[in-house]
């Protein structure tokens, strides 16, 4: 009967990094399709709803509980932006809080995901979906970070000659970068813009080449036993 619940908590838990993976490319699809105040309020909502969930299936009641008080204080104040924000010309202000915030958020997310992942006996589902989650929020994460420096650099442009960029292209850029795949249609004209790509094409190649490969070289089959080999 134990064994059970223990199985159907595995179940659940393994559900909920699996609905953050679905969050987090729902959040990736409504960045890059929609702009504006309303629109990126809405999406910091997104933001909040997968913390709120990443925190839960990594089975830290204080950390969640921490997570769930500043998920709502932030929801209230965007909540404000989307109603008064443009009645008090705090268009610019917002876009630059949001994504400052983007930026804690999935700089939070993914150490808690992975300290809860270490600490685990087994690698399954469950940290296959988690490890995946890590690295999306990683692209999300330097993405956010590229757009706040371009909202509060004046000068150069933060893609130079191509313009400061929207979100849609910092998502594109970071995730190019993350996989180090470099097309080279848009590169960061000055530091630190420069210096983050350079980390981030790092931080991606060693989380593919270490992590990720040793999870996956670990993983088995549920009911798969390495002796009947």
């Amino acid at each position: 009967m134990i064994g059970k619940a223990m199985a159907f908590a595995d179940r659940d838990a393994a559900n909920k990094y699996g609905a953050v993976v679905a969050l987090l490319c729902l959040g990736y699809i409504l960045s890059v399709t929609v702009e504006g105040t309303t629109a990126v309020s809405l999406v910091m909502l997104l933001q909040l709803a997968t913390l709120w969930l990443t925190f839960s299936a990594s089975e830290s009641p204080g950390a969640r509980r921490i997570a769930g008080i500043a998920c709502i204080i932030v929801a209230v104040l965007d909540i404000l932006a989307i109603a008064f924000g443009r009645a008090f010309d705090f268009d610019a202000a917002n876009l630059r809080v949001v994504a400052l915030v983007s930026v804690v958020l999935y700089l939070i997310a993914p150490y808690v995901i992975l300290r809860h992942l270490i600490r685990r006996p087994v690698v399954d589902g469950r940290t296959i979906l988690g490890a995946i989650s890590i690295y999306l929020m990683l692209g999300m994460m330097f993405a956010f970070t590229y757009r706040a420096i371009s909202l509060y650099q004046t000068a150069p442009a933060f893609f130079g000659a191509a313009g400061p960029g929207t979100t849609a292209d910092f998502l594109f850029f970071s995730f190019i970068t993350l996989t180090t795949t470099g097309y080279g249609n848009l590169v960061p004209a000055a530091n630190p813009g420069q210096s983050l790509a350079v980390l981030e094409a790092i931080i991606g190649q060693l989380f593919l080449v270490t992590a990720l490969a040793k999870i996956v070289s670990a993983w088995r089959m549920p009911g798969f036993d390495s002796k009947s080999e």
